[in-house]
């Protein structure tokens, strides 16, 4: 409902604030404040109404939810990784499309100007992104390609001092309402590169995906590419290959990390709360031995990812955090965010299913973040080709 009141408090059992910097403390508690006052009291309301709450695009530039880790010089908050995660796991502690939004503007649209282009796409594009007065999206799955983006049929053909741009991507997070757009086309001799694209080029549409179970509050839609003149200067220049996006993708599998466990920290603390207070047989529902083991459970997978992207912080805070360990992160957090919504959701019962409690929308979001920026099977296969050399993917 939307007047729901967010009395939500931080699982913390292996006392892991004490690795935490007081800076990082100032962020996550900023970001918490943030989504209790702006998130919380609106969030059920959109979800139901499958709209996105559009304000939120200023509030999250303001508070430097977009690029935190770029340099301060073009916008960024010049942050470390670990603050860049609490922010992430706090914003989708409120909702997974609250952070899906900052999650691709900084990850996947900001990180890519400011890592493979030139000075002056930098200066142009990511000050603005970064205020969020310019909302921008990543294109690269396709309607016929998506754990494959190497086939992917979107292309560009040189005509002079511009190259022309035809395909289409789908399942594009901010889509409909984006100025800017980075998108990965393949070159007339089958390479791939990054273009940015800008709201208002001819040709270039972007159709809205309705009836969605999932992600009900983020705005999702296609980028439409038909015969759409973009200057040569709007090339990213510093990369070529499928390793410009997946380095993208490792920046977001990283927030995602952090983002999942996020969610599953609220809804362990909305199962708690209400294990305590719903009476059944003449005392909490909490008091019995199945709940508390659905409880004790939780708690322990939490914490485990808890250490896990601490971790992951630390390595990536020194540079020599792998795309595998990212990886990794990823799944785990999300397929156990996918186990504690689902619990949490039985020990609430039939309320469990209502949008007075965070849960059932929390358990929908998860489905998708569990199948994007690469799927849980995909991830295995990550895992598996790195642990064991053999790859499974041809």
């Amino acid at each position: 409902m939307s007047a729901r009141t967010d009395l939500f408090e931080s699982p913390d059992y292996f006392q892991l604030d004490t690795l935490l910097t007081e800076e990082q403390r100032m962020v996550r508690q900023a970001m918490r404040h943030y989504v209790i006052k702006e998130i919380s009291p609106i969030i059920e309301d959109y979800a139901q109404r499958a709209e996105f709450p559009i304000q939120i695009v200023k509030q999250l530039g303001g508070l430097g939810c977009f690029g935190p880790t770029i340099p301060t010089q073009y916008g960024g908050g010049g942050l470390d990784y670990i603050s860049y995660g609490l922010m992430m796991q706090e914003l989708e502690r409120g909702d997974s499309g609250v952070r899906s939004t900052a999650s691709v503007q900084g990850s996947l649209v900001m990180y890519p100007i400011y890592a493979y282009g030139n000075e002056d796409q930098k200066k142009k594009f990511l000050p603005k992104l970064a205020t969020g007065e310019w909302l921008g999206c990543f294109g690269l799955t396709e309607p016929n390609h998506g754990s494959d983006p190497s086939s992917m049929l979107t292309n560009i053909k040189d005509a002079g001092d511009h190259v022309i741009l035809n395909g289409a991507k789908m399942w594009i997070s901010n889509a409909p309402i984006a100025q800017v757009a980075v998108v990965w086309a393949k070159d007339e001799s089958g390479d791939i590169i990054g273009l940015i694209v800008e709201r208002g080029m001819a040709g270039f549409s972007t159709p809205t995906t309705h009836g969605k179970w999932s992600l009900r509050a983020s705005a999702t839609g296609e980028l439409v590419f038909e015969n759409v003149k973009v200057p040569k200067e709007n090339i990213l220049p510093l990369i070529k290959g499928l390793k410009g996006p997946l380095g993208c993708l490792s920046k977001a599998r990283y927030g995602i990390a952090w983002g999942a466990l996020g969610a599953a920290m609220d809804c362990y603390d909305t199962a708690l709360r209400y294990s305590k207070e719903r009476i059944q047989f003449g005392k909490p529902i909490g008091a019995f031995q199945l709940q508390q083991k659905k409880l004790a459970e939780m708690i322990t997978e939490i914490t485990k990812a808890q250490l896990m992207v601490w971790r992951l912080g630390v390595l990536m805070n020194e540079g020599v955090a792998t795309p595998q360990q990212i990886s990794m992160a990823k799944r785990n957090s999300c397929e156990m965010a996918t186990q504690v919504a689902r619990d949490a959701r039985q020990i609430l019962g039939g309320m469990g299913i209502t949008g007075e409690f965070s849960i059932m929308r929390h358990m929908m979001n998860l489905e998708s973040v569990i199948t994007y920026e690469g799927t849980h099977d995909i991830h295995l296969l990550i895992t598996g080709m790195d642990v064991t050399g053999f790859n499974a993917f041809k």
